[in-house]
């Protein structure tokens, strides 16, 4: 055993718990084999049951430190084993809470596995990947089991594979224009219906799509096609059952003693992270992924149960759970530097995206989920209804610069009655397509990266269900296939142009050129990359009416003849071909920018043609034009 890092476990120092505790292939008394610890200070005694021993219980020895130890030279990898704990209450056989794999579900045990050997081919990736703040970053968010399925299959013979996903997920995701595929939680757990949230293997990769290596073989692959991978943690609760981390020593090891700071309202466990061997389990359990599996970033989940007590901002601060944030983000940082840590976290909390010295959380990104709410509201109101609520468009710029937002449209988006996107969206199944055109418009070219769950770029109808494949047959439909081929050109349309991902988090890259119509649903504002030789401006403007608006006088900043360079309305995205010409600048009052035709429900881009430029300068103050 490594008694330092033992020493550093129940310390809460800990990063690398996983290499002292499970089961680890070693040499003792002249012999290869595995050593087998856990640790159960609470326990009257443990055993070791495993194929190895017939499942006969094998005496294991205890430290004064409650760490239980036991080397078996016969124990090979792949098989089986638990741990038998002996409470007050019983005995209760365990998996292992630091377990590497484990057989499949409903069955619960843990297996020996050797995450050594494995080759990787992604050195120069892991070198030269970033955070992507001057990158673009759009996420494609991915449940493994239903994105596709084998049909008339049988329970886990439904699973499309990790070796699978890569010859069907990745090349799907890198043509659609994706830079990332993020996967919702691979931690073993026994119900599917949870979607991988409601964990019971904090370090074993789900057995459901495969095995640990062929987990490393699909994050290798994205890697060599240049696709980033980030998973789902987490790290505020755990399952109930009694196998796992409940009450695992007899006594209350992961969770409160007290049953009003236990229970969530998912019938789960929150952590007690005023305890420190919590903060090093999961401190190890994140750095677990990001060692072994070479994921590139990690998107913790339910942060608001981690801030606030129980969730709760009327009951205060967890400050436990806040030192744990800390203290695990600011170990990551250094350790995987640019690995990107994303909170996805409903509160008002401060600094977020601050760094933990200058007193934040440490992440790296924040889910604007205040910029979703709104948004979707607004499309979700009929048209006529649409000028009372212009805020729902313009709010989330008022606060984007407090902290580094993340603009997620995600499952908890599509599901349990909730919609989906599109069938959010007022009106008539013909009138949700344009409108759902300028919607990704909007998201895509206002500032902040991007997520959008699978299914969204097949204008899905029907809510996701984890236990049916996505509706794939919906590209036989015209308005979707047109959708699905609009949402493909617009990822590599912002791709091709820098001010839409350069400093994205500079107050100066964003600027309202009109604001006096948003009261009649057109919006218009100018990016800017910043980025100089090469400085690029784009002109956005949106329509979410439901009338054409002609002569429509759009603001901007230099004279010169601009050119509209993107257009929701354009056939071969379901549009009605409306396309503006190239038209030279002129002047309304004091006020310098172009006339141009604004079809109902459509958003477009402007862009000034370099051979044109003239040092003449407009000024960006709000057109008064009357619609």
């Amino acid at each position: 055993m490594d008694e330092r890092i033992l020493c550093e476990y129940i310390q809460g120092q800990s990063c690398e718990a996983y290499l002292a505790l499970g089961a680890h292939h070693t040499s003792a008394y002249g012999q290869t084999g595995v050593r087998f610890t856990v640790y159960a200070p609470g326990a009257q005694n443990v055993f070791l049951i495993g194929e190895f021993s017939d499942w006969n219980a094998w005496q294991m020895q205890r430290t004064p430190e409650g760490f239980w130890s036991i080397f078996v030279a016969s124990a090979q990898d792949g098989q089986m084993y638990k741990y038998r704990v002996q409470t007050a209450e019983g005995m209760f056989d365990r998996t292992d809470p630091f377990g590497f794999y484990a057989e499949l579900r409903p069955a619960t045990a843990s297996r020996i596995c050797s995450l050594d050997g494995f080759t990787w081919t992604d050195e120069s990736w892991m070198q030269s990947r970033s955070k992507n703040y001057n990158q673009p970053l759009s996420i494609y968010e991915v449940h493994a089991g239903s994105w596709k399925m084998k049909e008339d299959a049988e329970d886990a013979q439904r699973f499309y594979t990790y070796d699978e996903l890569i010859d069907t997920l990745l090349p799907y995701a890198k043509q659609q224009g994706f830079t990332h595929i993020e996967l919702l939680p691979l931690t073993e757990h026994p119900l599917d219906a949870s979607w991988g949230y409601q964990v019971s293997g904090y370090f074993a990769a789900t057995s459901r799509y495969g095995t640990p290596q062929q987990l490393m073989h699909f994050v290798d692959c994205c890697h060599r096609e240049g696709i980033g991978v980030i998973m789902d943690f987490v790290p505020a609760h755990f399952i109930s059952d009694n196998y796992a981390l409940s009450k695992f020593d007899g006594t209350y090891l992961y969770e409160s003693a007290e049953p009003s700071l236990r229970n969530s309202e998912w019938g789960t466990v929150f952590f007690d992270f005023a305890k420190p061997h919590v903060i090093s389990f999961l401190k190890s359990a994140a750095d677990f992924w990001l060692t072994y599996y070479h994921f590139d970033g990690l998107r913790y989940d339910a942060v608001s149960r981690i801030l606030y007590t129980c969730g709760e901002e009327s009951r205060g601060i967890n400050d436990a759970g806040v030192w744990f944030l800390r203290s695990t983000n600011y170990a990551l940082q250094a350790r995987h530097p640019s690995a990107m840590l994303i909170a996805e976290d409903s509160t008002n909390y401060l600094k977020v995206t601050a760094p933990v010295e200058y007193g934040g959380l440490g992440f790296d990104y924040k889910w604007d989920l205040g910029w979703m709410n709104d948004s979707l509201d607004y499309m979700q109101k009929r048209p006529q209804e649409r000028p009372n609520f212009a805020k729902d468009i313009t709010f989330s710029m008022s606060y984007f610069y407090s902290d580094i937002f993340l603009l997620p449209l995600s499952h908890d988006e599509v599901v349990h009655g909730k919609h989906t996107i599109i069938d959010k969206i007022s009106g008539t199944y013909e009138e949700k397509f344009p409108q759902l055109r300028l919607f990704w418009l909007y998201m895509f070219t206002h500032p902040g990266k991007k997520l959008n769950f699978m299914g969204n770029e097949l204008a899905e109808f029907k809510e996701w269900d984890e236990n049916a494949a996505l509706g794939w047959n919906l590209l036989t439909y015209p308005n979707h296939d047109a959708f699905h081929h609009f949402a493909q050109t617009l990822q590599e349309f912002c791709k091709a142009h820098p001010a839409l991902y350069k400093n994205d988090y500079h107050p100066k890259s964003f600027e309202w050129m009109d604001l006096t119509n948003a009261g009649k649903c057109v919006f218009a504002y100018c990016r800017d990359s910043l980025d100089e030789p090469d400085r690029e401006e784009l002109y956005v403007v949106l329509n979410f009416s439901a009338r054409p608006v002609m002569e429509y006088f759009l603001p901007v900043r230099e004279t010169g003849t601009y050119a509209e360079i993107f257009s929701t309305d354009t056939p071969a995205f379901g549009g009605g071909g409306h396309r503006n010409p190239a038209c030279e600048t002129r002047r309304q009052g004091s006020r310098l920018g172009i006339y141009t035709d604004l079809p109902a429900f459509s958003g477009l881009v402007f862009q000034r043609k370099a051979e044109c430029v003239s040092p003449e300068k407009g000024t960006a103050q709000h057109s008064s034009y009357t619609l």
